[in-house]
């Protein structure tokens, strides 16, 4: 079946900032992935759960009248048959578009049914965003309450958890730091428990801990730790729009890594990326959830329909807004969506 039709687009677009129609085909893209994604929850299948969602944000994203290239995204050419980095993406005509994607934020969460799965996006103008190979990336984020260079990777993680405190009037044992829960980590949530600080740790997402920051119901106060580069532009995007700090340092884990960085132009692996480094110009950021969380609710399949909740925001006008879009079964882009499913080889994908 066909995609349902999306938002026309003026052809001319300023180069420093992005349009209406924009906002709303980022949201239908994450839409569609979240879609996709849904109909995978709870069915122990990541690769399938993963697939569903990079088949469904490609369709989207060539239905737009944009010329498009994902620059920061699923993987090199040779890794990622479809939104890998540099493939150019929409109609061809229109606005010229860099694009940073995640398809399926947490495939173990979706394919377990646990809170949290997202799809994301983010839209800025060509040259916009940060174009670099899918690496890890060692990560700090605060919410605007924290403010502007209080937190940096330069400083240590006591370092930095005294000048949180000190911003928030409150004492180090008051703060608590989300953490990705990997081996990688284990040195780092002991340092900052011997701080006397407090950690959440979470099983994937660190997109969504990093928006959590700027929460200040959330408890959560920062998040520290090394996940992927996609996962840290996006982040960016959405902090640069919602305001917080966010700070970004690329991490080779290999000389193959380092191999693929530096033919895309990155040579220096101590540069630290501020906000401005990662997202260098107007940006849209969208995301859909695909399974119910503290964010977003996630896809509804309904007899009649099914319905998304999803965020977009904009940077330029500081727009920032849920939606509840609810489409007829004969909209959905997997027309097999009550049928047997064919189960796939089983993966799960460390973040």
């Amino acid at each position: 079946m066909s995609l349902p039709s999306v938002p026309k687009l003026e052809e001319k677009l300023d180069k420093e900032k992005l349009d209406e129609a924009l906002i709303q085909q980022a949201r239908f893209v994450c839409e569609q992935a979240a879609i996709a994604a849904a109909e995978w929850r709870g069915l122990g299948e990541c690769v399938a759960a993963d697939k569903a969602a990079v088949d469904a944000m490609r369709a989207a994203l060539m239905s737009l009248p944009i010329s498009g290239k994902v620059v920061i995204g699923e993987g090199e050419r040779d890794e990622a048959p479809m939104l890998y980095i540099g493939e150019s993406v929409g109609k061809g005509v229109g606005a010229e578009i860099d694009i940073a994607l995640d398809p399926l934020e947490g495939t173990n969460l979706c394919a377990s049914s646990t809170a949290n799965a997202l799809t994301v996006m983010a839209f800025s103008p060509r040259g916009g965003l940060l174009h670099a190979p899918d690496l890890y990336m060692e990560k700090i984020a605060v919410g605007v309450e924290v403010g502007a260079d209080v937190v940096s990777l330069a400083q240590t993680p006591e370092e930095n958890l005294i000048a949180i405190a000190k911003a928030l009037k409150c004492k180090v044992s008051s703060l608590q730091v989300c953490i990705l829960e990997r081996e990688r980590h284990e040195s780092l949530i002991s340092q900052v428990r011997s701080c006397g600080a407090r950690v959440q740790l979470i099983p994937d997402g660190d997109i969504l801990a990093a928006i959590t920051t700027t929460d200040s119901k959330s408890g959560v106060h920062a998040y520290f730790g090394i996940g992927g580069a996609p996962e840290g532009v996006l982040a960016a995007a959405a902090l640069k729009v919602i305001g917080g700090f966010f700070e970004g340092r690329l991490v080779c884990r290999n000389e193959q890594e380092r191999v693929r960085a530096e033919k895309m132009g990155i040579v220096d692996f101590s540069k630290i990326y501020a906000m401005d480094d990662l997202v260098r110009s107007d940006v849209i950021f969208a995301a859909s959830g695909v399974t119910d969380g503290s964010l977003l609710d996630g896809v509804r399949f309904e007899d009649d329909g099914v319905s998304v909740h999803s965020l977009v925001m904009h940077e330029a006008s500081k727009r920032i807004e849920t939606t509840r879009a609810r489409l007829p079964l004969s909209h959905l882009s997997q027309p097999h969506l009550y049928q047997p499913h064919q189960s796939l080889p089983r993966s799960a994908p460390s973040g």
